[in-house]
């Protein structure tokens, strides 16, 4: 998947000299919190909550004409996952730890467009990539990572402002299946320990952001 999304960058990199129509599309939003937890046995378990807040990024689109765009897009979150853990191999019992989480996604994603007129220009997309997640006890200074696969869908639309500037105001959802828990040992004593089962992860947010058009390069 990580190759994929490199070459798919470089060749989006590469189409500046031919492309009829280039943007970079900047992206600032709220993101909901969402709650993740398994039950993998009486004596061991983990409940925990995404807290919201803002996610920022952005991604290069190349526009195939009639036919949509290709976007390669970086996201990332900075939060906490205050988590509530039983783990009867680890001595003490129920514990609670607020853990540090960064969230990246590195999305490849497929966008239909469909314009109104000069100036409304709504979409509706799906995408495919990767979700990296890092993980920090601040209890004990511990940290971990994973990195899983991930989906997101979204719809909105573009308000050009002039001829190479638009606002984008847009609803999306981001997903990474089993993304908390095992690898990332929420629930586990705090980064350490061993829970086998996992909890996926849905982010929804509200987004808006710039979209620049580039000028198109000369025949």
């Amino acid at each position: 998947m990580k190759n994929i999304l490199l070459l798919t960058l470089f060749i989006l990199i590469g189409s500046v000299s031919f492309a009829q129509e280039l943007r970079i599309n900047s992206y600032a939003g709220y993101i909901f919190k969402d709650k993740v937890d398994s039950y993998y046995s009486s004596s061991s378990y983990y409940e925990g909550q995404i807290q919201d807040g803002l996610r920022w990024g952005a991604g290069i689109e190349y526009h195939i004409p009639n036919k949509g765009a290709i976007e390669i897009q970086y996201l990332r979150q900075d939060t906490n996952a205050p988590t509530t853990y039983l783990d009867e191999s680890i001595v003490g019992g129920v514990k609670f730890t607020d853990f540090d989480l960064a969230i990246n996604w590195i999305m490849l994603n497929g966008t239909r467009y469909f314009p109104l007129n000069e100036t409304v220009e709504p979409f509706a997309g799906i995408g495919i990539g990767l979700g990296i997640f890092n993980v920090g006890n601040p209890d004990n200074s511990r940290s971990n990572s994973a990195t899983k696969f991930s989906y997101n869908i979204r719809g909105g639309s573009n308000f050009w402002i002039s001829e190479n500037i638009a606002i984008r105001i847009q609803a999306s959802l981001f997903s990474a299946t089993q993304a908390i828990g095992g690898g990332l040992y929420f629930g586990t004593g705090g980064l350490g320990g061993g829970l086998s089962s996992y909890s996926s992860l849905y982010q929804f947010g509200l987004e808006g952001g710039l979209v620049f058009r580039l000028p198109q390069a000369s025949e």
